[in-house]
């Protein structure tokens, strides 16, 4: 079919614009938001970043045939803007879904002959709903798209023209049937060639959860995205607890008007530690995974793109959905924390930038939905950056040309592929942990493999419920998306307190096969196992694994907390568990640190105050480290 199909005014409202808002940005504003990501430093959306996009919104339905005011967006901003609305008439909508709810959508519609490919993106989990990633709708128009947004059910600030109405579902089956009736409302007013869905965070698993349920969508592309709810949130016994006192600021409203009555009970049992069966029950009802069969009995293609120190959504849960898809697939994991990669992409902060995590999700989604031969199609299923491999250099305020304090990147990491997650590690060193070196310093982390173990019938003892400087961020999402942009957190290892922690060392490491580059390539999912025994009932063990320079400062590798209840004064209970998978190159020279302490600002600890924790290595279970190479 090759021809055009009328867009009629009924289906689009009037833009309302921004009631209460001011809208606009200056050369010099646009300047110094280059590259910044979605987080601001309390951890809630940068306001000036959602000023960025609710302006280019005002401009892009900006009414008349002058095109975009140019007094609300520096040049090539508004330039931009005209030439998408020389191609793609916009639209503002309240689509309404099965049971009345109407939502907040937006659409740029192609005014060349059709049919065109769809992509649809629901918003992520911001008061600020579909504005806040207006660029990357700009960018999918320019590729040839409709785009038609959304703001997911309940989401969005009160009298915002981007909230949607209703509760929140998170991603529960209304917010797979507003989906549905989404692509319904684009099928119709639209009629595009084929269907997309492309998300950030929230975004992502309403996309996979549509695809499993309505066979119309085509490929997916999930970004910063999450499979296991319930292990999201909750694993090794652990709540995930910072990231859901994250999520609940970031609704738009108080609890009790963005909740229906259950589902603010299920989510004050988890910050409560109570019911937690409930809960999982909860999560595994609105978990992408929990749908996989139906994703690969429609052979959905699925791009997963993913941040090995996530904060929101731990990585490993992504490995596993990953590894269960039997469809084409792809797995991208960067450096940095949720939406780090893909942050300043989706919302414009850096127009001109590399913009690697977002081109390579359009290219999928040109591959998949359009057909295009760019080599998509050769593409290795695994891709991973390397921590930190790129080349930094100080950083200068772009207008004042003051030192920031801060780096920026001016080589980028090196970035691997594999043909699966398997391919990923080469072999696996097993570590023995000693008990307390001389003098009571840190024992020892011994290789195997040189005819060395840690022995047993060690204990070592600490006070638990006391946090430490082992921690695995500073603040959730902004300390990631810092060593995103070049600027990694550094560890003074000297300054862990010992009494509340215990750690073990290497000597300086040194792989004979390339000396050059590093002591050792950790390439996958660490292992640890050790034996614990508690003054108290329950405790949390928290491992941080950390790169240590010749000066005692150290970056961390990866981390995992586990939390074991049932405990006994005088019992002795072993515990293995994963650490969070990754991929770091530790310079030749450096050591590896393991610390564990009992409490981290992330997570809902079961540790008591002020008991002692004992961990050993019996005869029977030798505690080790298994650390994955490539």
């Amino acid at each position: 079919m090759s021809q055009d199909y009328p867009f009629t005014a009924g289906p689009s409202e009037e833009f309302p614009g921004f009631p209460g808002v001011t809208v606009g940005v200056s050369a010099a504003e646009a300047a110094r938001m280059k590259g910044r990501g979605l987080w601001a430093a309390d951890g809630t959306v940068d306001p000036d970043v959602a000023r960025l996009g609710q302006t280019l919104a005002a401009a892009v339905l900006a009414h008349g045939d002058g095109g975009a005011p140019r007094t609300l967006l520096p040049p090539p901003f508004a330039a931009y803007v005209e030439e998408v609305r020389a191609r793609a008439l916009p639209g503002y909508h309240r689509i309404e879904s099965f049971d009345g709810i109407r939502l907040s959508a937006f659409s740029l519609r192609q005014r060349g002959p059709g049919p065109h490919p769809l992509v649809v993106v629901p918003a992520g989990w911001t008061p600020y709903g579909w504005p806040l990633f207006l660029r990357a709708y700009l960018r999918l128009a320019r590729r040839g798209y409709h785009v038609l947004a959304y703001t997911p059910r309940g989401l969005g600030a009160p009298g915002l023209p981007s909230t949607s109405e209703g509760f929140v579902d998170v991603a529960g089956p209304h917010d797979w049937a507003d989906g549905s009736s989404v692509v319904d409302f684009a099928v119709d007013h639209l009629a595009p060639s084929t269907v997309g869905f492309l998300g950030a965070s929230y975004g992502s698993g309403i996309g996979r959860l549509v695809a499993a349920h309505d066979d119309r969508v085509s490929a997916v592309a999930a970004l910063s995205t999450w499979g296991d709810l319930a292990a999201g949130l909750l694993d090794h016994g652990t709540r995930r607890l910072a990231a859901v006192r994250t999520l609940l600021a970031l609704t738009g409203g108080p609890m009790e008007e963005k909740f229906r009555e259950a589902d603010r009970a299920v989510l004050a049992d988890f910050l409560a530690d109570r019911n937690l069966d409930t809960v999982v029950e909860w999560c595994r009802l609105r978990s992408p995974d929990s749908y996989l069969h139906l994703t690969n009995e429609n052979e959905t293609p699925t791009l997963l793109s993913h941040t090995w120190h996530e904060g929101l959504f731990a990585v490993n849960q992504v490995v596993r959905t990953f590894d269960a898809l039997e469809v084409p697939k792809r797995l991208n994991l960067w450096i940095g924390d949720h939406t780090a990669p893909e942050g300043a992409g989706l919302t414009g902060t850096d127009p001109d930038g590399p913009d690697l995590a977002l081109e390579e999700a359009y290219a999928w989604l040109d591959h998949h939905l359009r057909g295009a031969r760019n080599g998509v199609a050769d593409w290795a299923a695994v891709c991973g950056q390397v921590m930190f491999t790129y080349v930094t250099e100080p950083a200068a305020d772009p207008v004042s040309g003051e030192p920031t304090g801060e780096r920026r990147i001016v080589v980028p990491a090196v970035r691997e592929h594999r043909a699966d997650w398997s391919g990923v590690t080469a072999g696996v060193e097993t570590f023995g942990l000693t008990g307390d070196g001389a003098g009571g310093t840190d024992g020892l982390l011994l290789p195997a493999a040189e005819g060395t173990s840690g022995g047993t019938g060690w204990r070592r003892a600490f006070l638990a419920g006391v946090d430490t400087e082992a921690t695995a961020m500073d603040a959730l999402l902004r300390t990631g998306q810092a060593e995103w942009a070049g600027t990694p957190k550094t560890y003074d290892t000297r300054k862990i307190d010992r009494r509340h922690a215990v750690a073990w060392t290497t000597g300086p490491l040194y792989d004979p096969r390339e000396a050059e580059r590093a002591g050792r390539r950790v390439r996958g999912i660490p292992r640890l196992r050790l034996t614990i025994r508690s003054t108290a009932m329950s405790a949390t063990l928290v491992a941080h694994l950390l790169d240590v320079a010749d000066d005692e400062t150290a970056r961390i590798i990866t981390h995992e907390p586990l939390t074991v209840y049932d405990l006994m004064p005088e019992q002795d209970t072993t515990v293995t568990w994963e650490l969070q998978a990754t991929a770091y190159d530790v310079p030749a020279g450096h050591r590896l640190m393991l610390v564990v302490d009992s409490k981290d600002p992330l997570y809902g600890d079961a540790s008591v105050t002020w008991t002692q924790t004992t961990l050993g290595s019996p005869e029977e279970a030798p505690s080790f480290l298994d650390l994955p190479l490539g």
